[in-house]
């Protein structure tokens, strides 16, 4: 039977979701969950919802859980990733100490001052995982959708022997949203997507053999339309193409929207907008809410009502296991190494780092797609990040609390606000406010007494 395990699982509502795709692959009828958390109450309700989701599909699939991995992991065919390490107590101190120094967030976990503190506390528990996963079940494919997605991804190829694939939902969101703009069906659209993980780009968009990047163009100069995506509206007017990650989160990532108040009031929109802060004053409440949206669902369920929807979603990891286990050719975009087995996948960004492209699954593996040249505009607008992905992933490496300081130092937003001396001192204080959740040789940095 194929044994798929979540970790992370806690997260019901994502956890769900995976478990439901996974049971809606045609003729997979038997196989095994297993679901991880260390947060006891969390998994539990996890438990409980993929135990009713299993029963709803009439499929024969045992759920497990426990908050001890190693007890889980041997016999696991496929892990799913989506871990969140000591977020809820920090997502306030990655966005309000960087605004004290210019630096304004929207979202604020995959990039900047935000990204670079999330990956610093996340890496050890990832680092953890990879090793248990080699000692227990080393022939696992292992599906990563933890953020930083690109640095933790790089963080595996350098620490790991594992198969590890980067799964995100920007593009398939993104196409979705373009058909959107240009009112078409999304599935008759072709296209050609690469890039880095929420820095891929739209280079070719045709439908029935006609390209439509002039129509979106022309799109974007009517006010409702061009007012739902400003800054990636901006981006294809002045670099040609369209990139896939929401208006406000791409914003953090370039310093063309967010360095100045005026800039912000101008490009940036409510919500994933652009909205300052966004993450961080929602995210908390979002959590509760998804725990409380949990125990409805199993009320109701229990009570005999059909809440739960059998509806397979647009994410990758079961067409992953699709293709894998029944051999069937599922076409997605996954996140891994640049420097592929016969080629560099995108040949003008950096060989040792991670790509977003195109791959093929089946029976014989994940196949990526060699893209070739990015338009040189957008590879350089990708190249500081992945230098970034790569500081960040040596710093954990080899404990080098340095790399990570010089790793915010290259980030282009802050950059653009702050001065070298000013970056040391948001990262100091950075690793004042997270102390308790950090690794110790960024602990180290700071006397303990600080931040007691």
């Amino acid at each position: 039977m194929t044994k798929t395990t979540l970790i992370g699982a806690g997260s019901a509502v994502f956890a769900q979701q995976m478990i439901t795709d996974v049971l809606s692959i045609p003729s997979l009828d038997a196989g095994e969950f297993a679901l991880i958390d260390t947060d006891a109450q969390r998994l539990e309700l996890a438990h409980e919802l993929a135990e009713l989701t299993v029963a709803r599909s009439g499929k024969r699939f045992p759920v497990s859980a426990s908050t001890d991995r190693r007890s889980l992991l041997p016999g696991t065919d496929f892990l799913i990733n989506t871990i969140e390490v000591s977020g809820v107590r920090n997502v306030q101190h990655d966005y309000a100490i960087p605004l004290r120094y210019g630096v304004d967030q929207c979202i604020g976990d995959t990039t900047g001052p935000g990204g670079v503190m999330k990956f610093l506390r996340t890496a050890p528990a990832w680092q953890g995982i990879l090793h248990d996963v080699e000692a227990l079940a080393p022939a696992a494919t292992v599906m990563n959708y933890t953020n930083p997605m690109s640095a933790l991804v790089l963080l595996s190829a350098r620490a790991s022997g594992l198969k590890v694939y980067g799964l995100c939902h920007s593009i398939q969101n993104t196409l979705r949203e373009l058909a959107g703009y240009l009112d078409l069906p999304a599935q008759e659209i072709q296209y050609r997507c690469a890039g880095i993980n929420h820095l891929s780009w739209f280079t070719e968009l045709t439908w029935r053999g006609e390209n439509q990047l002039p129509r979106l163009r022309a799109a974007m100069e009517r006010p409702d339309i061009y007012e739902q995506d400003v800054v990636r509206f901006e981006m294809l007017r002045h670099f040609g193409a369209f990139p896939t990650e929401s208006s406000g989160h791409f914003s953090e990532y370039v310093p063309y929207f967010r360095t100045r108040p005026e800039l912000v009031e101008q490009y940036t929109r409510a919500a994933y907008g652009g909205e300052s802060g966004y993450y961080a004053r929602n995210w908390p409440r979002w959590r509760d809410e998804h725990t409380l949206q949990v125990q409805d669902l199993i009320r109701r369920e229990r009570a005999g009502e059909a809440a739960i929807h059998m509806t397979r979603s647009p994410e990758f990891a079961s067409n992953v296991i699709e293709g894998l286990v029944l051999g069937r050719a599922q076409a997605i975009t996954c996140n891994l190494p640049n420097q592929g087995p016969h080629a560099t996948l995108i040949e003008n960004l950096q060989a040792d780092g991670v790509v977003e492209v195109s791959c093929t699954v089946d029976a014989h593996g994940v196949h990526p797609e060699v893209f070739g040249r990015l338009p040189e505009a957008l590879a350089a607008l990708d190249r500081p990040h992945m230098a970034i992905h790569s500081l960040l992933a040596d710093a954990v490496l080899y404990g080098d609390a340095e790399l990570a300081v010089q790793a915010l130092l290259l980030d282009p937003l802050t950059a653009a606000r702050c001065s070298l001396r000013e970056i040391r001192a948001m990262f100091r204080e950075l690793v004042e406010a997270e102390w308790h959740d950090l690794p110790p040789f960024i602990q180290h940095t700071v006397p303990p007494q600080v931040s007691a």
